[in-house]
């Protein structure tokens, strides 16, 4: 252990799996995170333990819209003119890099070929940047096992149509029949035949988990000289597309809860902790489609909300606080510093969880 490094508590669960259809449960690994990450020391992780995998999904602002390089909102003035950060830089002022946690970003159209964007130690790397790199340093400052963030998402996508889990059913209201997992069109007139287009219900989840399981049954490629591994968490940043339907917006708790359950199933994680961010500009108490969608993400809250499944394994982040302005649909203008707030709030949430003390 290095003086980098906080003890994990619990310990590690024995149990390790070379392949994703064999992923044991989540280990109960954590510590306590401190309020700043300490700068990493460039040492790897013990790869005698499996790697410890955290799903990334959603869409835009989860792909990731902080711009890096400029003025006031870039992440280079946030770190070299206001000091903020300081685990990303070091005494030379390049950027750190760390050796025990493993950036990886992949991404399709639905079922469209997969590209791969990033396959390298978490640093600061192109234009833009979303909440990897906050949920990174203290993920990997936490545990004392290696580290894989894998994002797999685009932009532009709904929880209500486009990653509607499986085992979500169509529905009936006003009239219109809409869509379940697996049915096309979005929605059609009670009575009618549906007539299906190039698209259906679910095809973005479908595309995001079997992208996501292709890296894994590469597990040595995306995480050099590993073997073994277990989906330990999600996050989940998304919400922006349903705002603009408000059926969408109205199903987004049921789908929501839906979505938690089936990442678990589909990734034989059924103690995978879960962690999901709202919309920065929706604060507790708006009204309309967003005050649905925030009322929905808080509904699963394992502390505050409503479904006891939940307690101890599901974190919300509300993120209203940490927005320094715009909203979802603009990428909060592109400030860095909102999408390092968040991704800290998120990476300290899931910390907690992985300790076993909530939120």
């Amino acid at each position: 252990m290095t003086n980098r490094k906080r003890q994990v508590c619990g310990g590690l669960l024995a149990a390790a799996v070379a392949g994703w259809a064999g992923v044991a449960s989540a280990q109960q690994a954590g510590a306590k995170p401190s309020p700043t990450p300490a700068r990493p020391d460039g040492k790897p992780a013990d790869l005698s333990k499996p790697v410890q995998v955290f799903i990334l999904m959603g869409q835009s602002n989860m792909v990731g819209m902080g711009k890096v390089a400029g003025g006031e909102g870039s992440l280079e003035h946030a770190v070299r003119q206001k000091g903020k950060y300081p685990y990303l830089v070091d005494d030379a002022g390049k950027w750190t890099e760390r050796k025990d946690v493993r950036n990886v970003r992949v991404m399709s159209s639905g079922l469209g070929p997969m590209r791969q964007f990033n396959n390298e130690w978490l640093t600061v790397k192109g234009k833009t940047i979303g909440p990897e790199l906050g949920i990174g340093h203290y993920l990997g400052e936490a545990l004392e096992a290696p580290v894989m963030l894998l994002k797999s998402c685009i932009g532009n996508r709904s929880l209500g149509w486009d990653l509607l889990p499986p085992g979500s059913e169509r529905f009936e209201h006003e009239g219109k029949i809409y869509a379940g997992y697996k049915d096309s069109p979005a929605s059609w007139d009670k009575g009618t035949e549906p007539q299906p287009i190039g698209w259906y219900a679910g095809m973005q989840y479908d595309g995001d988990v079997r992208n996501a399981r292709a890296v894994l049954a590469e597990i040595g490629k995306y995480y050099p000289e590993a073997t073994k591994f277990e989906v330990a968490g999600f996050f989940w940043w998304q919400g922006d597309k349903d705002r603009y339907n408000a059926v969408h917006a109205a199903r987004y708790e049921q789908n929501l809860v839906q979505l938690i359950r089936q990442l678990r199933r589909d990734f034989n994680a059924p103690n995978a902790k879960f962690v999901l961010a709202t919309l920065g500009q929706t604060k507790k108490g708006d009204g309309g489609n967003d005050g649905k969608i925030l009322e929905a993400m808080l509904a699963v809250d394992g502390e505050s909300g409503k479904y006891p499944e939940f307690k101890g394994n599901v974190a919300t982040v509300y993120t209203n606080p940490l927005s320094l302005g715009g909203a979802s649909n603009s990428h909060y203008n592109g400030n860095a510093e909102t999408y390092m707030n968040v991704g800290e709030a998120m990476g300290q949430a899931m910390v907690k969880l992985l300790q076993g003390k909530g939120k």
